[in-house]
């Protein structure tokens, strides 16, 4: 049987990868849970940073009425091109879920979650979602069932998830308090009535509240998910996360507002503005003082398939399915075997990272190339400044994607602490797809797409990637972002802190140089 190959374990220190530091791995965001715990969440791609390298997930479109109205939502169909909650391209019936279901699982063994998320709640089709639950669980009892809700009809349900083995909730709490509630939420359909303003928050709120506490009671895995909105409800995000660990969740995820006007929201026409990058990850370091954060939410469609980053949905539209010809208890009998493989190198990996982060940082002599390659490189001014660095990857932990090809960044914070991930930066496509780049084909629309790019990787200082054309090299470097395309397939923490190491020795080199320029110049 083929497994899935993950890679090689990174080089150390001594090797060609460059000096490693005393860089290593930062600490797992969910290290401080029990070990039965993490046991429920190791192979879950949206409760573990690591995991979701490795595991893919899916969502089920069967669930489209929704009993509460969000600014920041407008729930619309068959647009593909957009990543966001709420959208779908098929609504589906509960057999056709699982008909899907099954399909996808054969064809991507690392397919360990299904979630139904949309694209309105849940718990407002009780009947449609309970039932593909029910199903599929008599079917492929293997996968994990997660459901994801805006927490109003919550209590009333909470026995019912139980009873259908969903160990996994997430809900939307975005405030506490209903005069903030009252700006985000315009009304809620409840006791068969539409309520508005600071009365209907106040329900919703204290539906969410008992909702959580229940569940966590029941020994559910309970995620928070909260939408950053500038002017809003920001600030107060801060109360929110202690309150929702202190009711028993164990991970929240502080996720930025989309509110482009073409999306056709409230938020989007009215103009309300997104957070910036650097607002978002204030908010979620400032909150990861009382809270376990997640940073590496994708905010995924209501169908979405694969990945996270990813989205192979065309590839199992109920047209194709017939098309598909799988094997289905050949295929079945399988998924075990992989996962089981999966994880194996995931804690031998673990182990070594462990043993790489004790490394001392490589100083040894360079030769004249390598120093002058060094030497046009930013430097770290001290062994405590951190510094960000972005990475182009389509997955399993690697550098392992063209710049040109990427439509997000994954962006890290690198000291000597590790490698910490803070979250990822959404860009356009700057190749065409058929080997044409930048202004080898000519267009405005790469220069508009490149420049973008740029932006969207402001504050950063070295971006990673497996390729990068000329254009965008120059481009980068006038910007201050220095490339790098010499960690091909590498481990990302691995390289990153490889490179992080050679900064150092630049700085040190450069801090010599100024102190002794005649030395320096020997040297060289």
């Amino acid at each position: 049987m083929d497994l899935p190959v993950l890679s090689h374990v990174a080089p150390t220190a001594s090797s060609g990868g460059g000096a490693a530091g005393g860089c290593g791995t930062a600490p797992d965001a969910l290290a401080h849970l029990p070990d039965h715990i993490r046991a429920r969440v190791q192979d879950h791609p949206c409760y573990s940073e690591k995991a979701h390298h490795y595991f893919a997930r899916m969502h089920v479109a069967v669930a489209p009425a929704c009993n509460i109205q969000c600014n920041y939502c407008n729930r619309k169909y068959d647009c593909t091109n957009e990543s966001r909650p709420g959208v779908v391209s098929e609504l589906l019936t509960p057999e056709q879920a699982v008909r899907k279901a099954l399909a996808v699982a054969a064809s991507i063994p690392q397919m360990t979650v299904l979630g139904i998320a949309g694209p309105g709640d849940p718990l407002a089709n009780p009947e449609r979602t309970f039932e593909t639950f029910r199903q599929l669980s008599a079917k492929a009892p293997d996968i994990k069932l997660c459901v994801s809700t805006n927490g109003l009809n919550l209590p009333h349900y909470a026995d019912e998830i139980t009873r259908h083995n969903i160990d996994h909730v997430t809900i939307t709490i975005n405030c506490l308090d209903p005069k903030i509630g009252a700006k985000i939420y315009p009304w809620i359909f409840w006791n068969n009535r539409r309520i508005r303003g600071e009365a209907a928050a106040a329900i919703l709120i204290r539906q969410q509240q008992k909702g959580l506490e229940m569940l966590t009671a029941r020994g559910v895995l309970v995620k928070v998910n909260s939408v950053l909105i500038p002017g809003v409800n920001d600030e107060h995000l801060k109360e929110v996360s202690k309150v929702v660990k202190a009711r028993g969740a164990f991970l929240h995820n502080v996720m930025p507002l989309i509110a482009e006007a073409e999306h056709g929201s409230y938020y989007g026409i009215m103009a309300q503005r997104s957070p910036t990058a650097a607002e978002l990850q204030a908010l979620q370091d400032e909150c990861a003082g009382d809270m376990a954060m997640m940073r590496h939410c994708r905010q995924c469609r209501a169908d979405a398939v694969g990945m996270l980053g990813e989205d192979r949905g065309a590839e199992f539209t109920l047209d194709k399915l017939d098309a598909l010809n799988v094997d289905y208890e050949s295929a079945m009998s399988r998924r075990k075997e992989v996962r089981s493989a999966i994880i194996e190198q995931l804690e031998s990996k673990r182990e070594m990272r462990g043993l790489l982060a004790t490394n001392e940082l490589a100083n040894g002599i360079r030769d004249s190339e390598e120093s002058a390659r060094l030497s046009s490189m930013p430097t770290p001014s001290s062994r405590s400044r951190s510094i960000l660095m972005a990475v182009a990857s389509t997955g399993h932990n690697l550098i392992n994607q063209h710049f040109g090809h990427a439509r997000e960044f994954l962006v890290y914070e690198v000291s000597n602490a590790g490698a910490r991930f803070i979250g990822h930066r959404k860009t356009d496509l700057y190749c065409s797809g058929n080997g044409q780049c930048g202004d080898e084909d000519g267009g405005v629309s790469a220069e508009t797409t490149l420049e973008r790019t740029i932006a969207a990787l402001e504050g950063c200082e070295v971006v990673l990637c497996s390729k990068i054309g000329y254009e965008p090299w120059s481009r980068l470097e006038q910007a201050g972002i220095q490339p790098n395309g010499e960690h091909a397939m590498e481990e990302i923490e691995a390289a990153l802190c490889s490179v992080y190491g050679e900064m150092e020795v630049a700085g040190k080199r450069a801090g010599k140089s100024a102190d002794n320029p005649a030395s320096a110049a020997k040297a060289a």
